[in-house]
């Protein structure tokens, strides 16, 4: 097991930076520690850092971590696959026949008639 096996916090270094502090609410005073230990030896992201010094000390004076699972999966988490596409055959447009190049009726396309005159 590496170090990174032994944090509250599964897959924590690939935790976006929101769901990270979110997360960290859910910690009591020794994971946050565990975790701001980690953190200030390998990334030591100022932003990180600091929400789990502020958030140590509001333990230390009191508070109480918010409850839940921190491994629990979140709203950053995508949803799972449905599982097969919803495209089908009964589901799909019409199909689409370009205009042949030089069709008179469709005006994007140029006439090859030889309608040029010379002025003159």
């Amino acid at each position: 097991m590496t170090e990174r096996d032994d944090l509250p916090l599964p897959d924590y270094d690939h935790l976006p930076v929101g769901s990270l502090i979110s997360r960290i609410r859910t910690l009591d005073a020794g994971g946050l520690q565990t975790l701001l230990s980690y953190e200030q030896r390998h990334a030591n992201r100022v932003q990180i850092v600091s929400a789990m010094q502020n958030r140590l000390t509001g333990l230390k004076e009191g508070a109480q971590p918010s409850g839940g699972d921190p491994a629990a999966v979140g709203a950053d988490a995508p949803p799972a696959p449905a599982g097969g596409s919803p495209v089908s055959e009964a589901t799909s447009g019409p199909a689409v026949n370009a205009p042949s190049h030089g069709d008179p009726t469709n005006p994007a396309q140029p006439r090859s008639s030889g309608s040029h005159k010379k002025s003159g």
